[in-house]
């Protein structure tokens, strides 16, 4: 595999210009350098294979947004997954966030500091775990300038993300070790959390009882990751918190959102996520924007909408039939 060598910020955006929805800016969430990280904050990251981001040391937010007419005032903060060794950039960071785009949702994919690479002195309960914690109080710190709410920011984890998703909303809360950072007085758990074959770590959780909403999903032959999903439902359950949990058949670990897998249930779990979201009240989804899901049935660009009384379409027999 082929190994670029980036600055940490500076050529990240022109990289994603031909895969952003619309625009995308990349922001450090730490200022000049993450706590710990302060000696090795001016170090390049590498990214492989276009695809791949190694040796972060000053953590940040890709932010990509919806079009204009379609943003709803949800975010989605994205934290790829990659066995804390690197990022799977691209298939658990842009692609979900260009799916979660068409839904109105602006999506924030957060590099995260890596405890496993090698050579690495992090660790992930205090490192890349107060990097999610973190992104979480910027994004609603900085809500305004997104047109987004602060009360409807969710946080998303695939497999290692997954781990500091379930860290972060799942157990104790804990301040940024900054000395005189307002940041640190925000509020760093999400509204809604949503973790996809999660990892063990952060599982059972400590502090349940408080968790936000969740929705988690994860394959029946995934060896790694359907134990923890099921262990999280399970509290989140027993605890009295909302919590939705599909488990996908044949399926193993890693089946992002169907880059790679041509299975129905694949390709379509994320309207299952955006049918969630809407039920709970995390995304307001109008008529268009739920038709619009089902284009591949419909064979055409529509613009459909119905009155408020009328059902928005929810399977593509309703939609093909929208379409006409």
């Amino acid at each position: 595999m082929r190994r670029l060598f980036l600055p940490a910020l500076a050529l990240v955006a022109p990289l994603l210009a031909a895969t952003a929805p619309q625009s995308s800016d990349v922001v450090a969430i730490w200022g000049r350098a993450a706590p710990g990280s302060e000696r090795r904050a001016g170090e390049q990251e590498q990214l492989e294979d276009g695809a791949y981001v190694h040796n972060v040391h000053r953590p940040s937010l890709t932010i990509l947004r919806p079009r204009s007419e379609h943003a709803n005032g949800t975010a989605i903060i994205i934290a790829p997954g990659g066995g804390h060794r690197m990022l799977v950039f691209q298939n658990e960071g842009v692609a979900p966030a260009k799916i979660l785009n068409r839904y109105g949702i602006t999506v924030f994919v957060l590099r995260y500091r890596l405890a496993r690479e090698p050579g690495s002195t992090y660790t992930i309960e205090r490192d890349a775990a107060a990097d999610a914690r973190r992104a979480v109080r910027w994004v609603r710190a900085h809500a305004a300038d997104y047109g987004v709410s602060p009360r409807r920011i969710g946080l998303m984890g695939f497999s290692a993300g997954g781990e500091l998703v379930s860290l972060v909303a799942d157990n104790f809360e804990s301040g940024d070790q900054v000395r005189g950072d307002n940041l640190a007085r925000i509020n760093g758990r999400p509204d809604f959390q949503v973790l996809v074959y999660p990892g063990p770590i952060g599982i059972p959780a400590a502090d349940v009882a408080h968790a936000p909403p969740a929705f988690i999903a994860a394959g029946a032959l995934d060896t790694c990751c359907a134990g923890p999903a099921l262990t999280l439902f399970q509290q989140l359950k027993q605890a009295g918190r909302t919590a939705e949990l599909h488990i996908f058949s044949g399926v193993g670990h890693g089946f992002n959102v169907g880059v790679h897998d041509e299975r129905l249930s694949i390709q379509h779990w994320p309207d299952r996520l955006a049918d969630w979201m809407s039920d709970e009240g995390a995304v307001s989804l109008t008529r268009t924007r739920l038709c619009t899901m089902h284009l591949g049935l419909c064979g055409q660009r529509i613009s459909w909408r119905a009155p408020a009384t009328r059902p928005a379409p929810r399977s593509g027999a309703a939609c093909r039939s929208a379409c006409q």
